[in-house]
C-alpha cells in the first residue's frame, strides 16, 4: 500500500495535535523516590513509580537512568529493558499492556478490605471455612 501525500498530511496532523496536548521535552528517574519524573513541554512535570509501569518494577536503578524521549516527544523508551512507553496512554494512567493492567487491578481488588467481605469471612469460618479439596482417584 502506498502512503499517499493526502495520508502524509493526516498523519503530520494527528501527531501536531498530539503534541499539543503534551510532549516530553525531558525525563529523567529519581533514585531516591525511586520515581521516572516526566518533564512536559508546559512545564508541567509528572512522577510516576518506577514500580507501576509494566517491566520497570524489578529493574536496576541504572538501567532505569537510561530513557530516551522519542523524536515525537510521546515516547519513552528504556533500551536496555526493551521497554516502551506511549505519553498520552501514561496520561491517561495506562502504564502496560492490557493484560498487566488487568493483572495489576485484580491483585489490588483480592486485597481489597471492606466491612461486606470481612463479614463474608467471619460466616464462611462460621461454617466451617472453606471446603477441602477432594483427589479424585
Amino acid at each position: 500500500m502506498a502512503v499517499t501525500d493526502k495520508d502524509l498530511k493526516a498523519a503530520e496532523a494527528r501527531i501536531a495535535a498530539l503534541r499539543e496536548a503534551g510532549h516530553v521535552v525531558a525525563a529523567r528517574y529519581d533514585h531516591g523516590t525511586a520515581r521516572v519524573v516526566v518533564e512536559l513541554h508546559n512545564g508541567v512535570q509528572l512522577a510516576v513509580p518506577s514500580g507501576q509501569i509494566e517491566g520497570l518494577a524489578q529493574a536496576a536503578p541504572e538501567d532505569l537512568a537510561e530513557i530516551e524521549i522519542s523524536p515525537a516527544g510521546l515516547g519513552l523508551s528504556w533500551p536496555r529493558l526493551d521497554v516502551d512507553l506511549y505519553l498520552p496512554a501514561l496520561l491517561q494512567g495506562v502504564f502496560g499492556s492490557r493484560q498487566w493492567m488487568a493483572s495489576q487491578l485484580g491483585g489490588l481488588g483480592g486485597r481489597a478490605r471492606s466491612a461486606a467481605k470481612a463479614d463474608a469471612a467471619r460466616e464462611n469460618g462460621r461454617k466451617g471455612g472453606r471446603p477441602r479439596k477432594v483427589s479424585a482417584a
